[in-house]
């Protein structure tokens, strides 16, 4: 599979180091887990990783994210997967949830939650307290929701089945709110190759269209004073900052810096196609797949 032309000259005039960036779209990730401090201590599943020759090497931001400098046989196939005790999680998705960083007395809404990895994250940052209100547009996904809530035994959250777009019209607000909008995709392409083939321009508009009504649904349905995380596993600006500039204009929202320690991360783009975004975008975080050999992300803060 190979990229299209037309992206890799988009992607060239927001890195200087793009020839890098075609050579990681197509690099298997890391195999990495997160341990589900719901179920068991931190310390306790580490040693029975380690216990049978597994060796982990904990991600730099994150204390209960690790990646496996060594592994004898599928991750998805051990007994402490099965149990709930880890969670197979790309690295860059970890991410979003810590940035939102939920407490045990906030009422969250994920409102694109399946499959549930950033939902049982929550959860585990919250001690399974609180309120997370998990929702899920299409009835196949809500299916591995579910089980996967189950397995990892949150029971702090309720799902629901419901367009996120209509958010806005109900009377509940939110103290803190994770959209990870649905999105082209083209920070993931090593794990969806095809996505090289179907992506173009008028993709990523489309996809724009989508995110601005549910990142104003969103925004309509926190309290004054909430914060709401912005992601997708996009690249694309026309769906990361132009979404946040959109929202920067429209209801007077702030975006907070974004740094994680020692996992690099880069700038919002503030000039595009023409277009001048608002001086905020800066403190957007770019995640590209070379810089920490992860997949590719996008991550906005925003307090209204």
């Amino acid at each position: 599979m190979e990229l299209k032309e037309v992206w890799i000259k988009r992607q060239s005039e927001i890195v200087d180091d793009v020839d890098v960036l075609k050579e990681y779209v197509f690099k298997p990730l890391l195999a990495s887990i997160r341990i589900n401090t719901i179920k068991i201590k931190r310390e306790d599943a580490i040693k029975r990783l380690e216990g049978r020759g597994w060796k982990l090497k904990q991600v730099p931001f994150y204390e209960n994210g690790f990646v496996f400098e060594e592994k004898k046989y599928a991750v998805g196939n051990t007994i402490e997967h099965f149990l709930g005790y880890i969670y197979l999680q790309e690295i860059a998705s970890m991410i979003p949830p810590l940035v939102l960083n939920p407490s045990e007395n906030d009422i969250v809404l994920d409102v694109a939650a399946a499959p549930g990895s950033k939902t049982t994250q929550m959860a585990q940052i919250m001690n399974n307290r609180g309120a997370i209100i998990a929702n899920e547009k299409y009835l196949k996904r809500m299916f591995s929701l579910r089980a996967n809530l189950q397995r990892c035994g949150v029971v702090n959250t309720v799902c629901t089945r419901m367009d996120g777009r209509r958010f806005k019209n109900l009377t509940t607000k939110f103290d803190k709110i994770l959209l990870d909008a649905p999105c082209t995709g083209t920070g993931i392409i090593m794990k969806s190759p095809r996505t090289a083939k179907t992506w173009s321009v008028k993709t990523s508009i489309l996809a724009s269209n989508l995110q601005k009504q549910l990142i104003s649904s969103a925004i309509s349905s926190l309290k004054e004073g909430g914060v709401l995380v912005y992601s997708t596993c996009s690249l694309e600006p026309e769906e990361n900052e132009a979404i946040v500039d959109y929202a920067i204009k429209k209801f007077g929202v702030s975006v907070e810096k974004i740094k994680l320690n020692g996992f690099k991360v880069r700038d919002g783009v503030t000039k595009w196609e023409g277009k001048t975004f608002a001086p905020e975008i800066k403190n957007c975080a770019r995640i590209y797949p070379q810089d920490n050999n992860t997949s590719g992300f996008f991550v906005a803060r925003l307090v209204k």
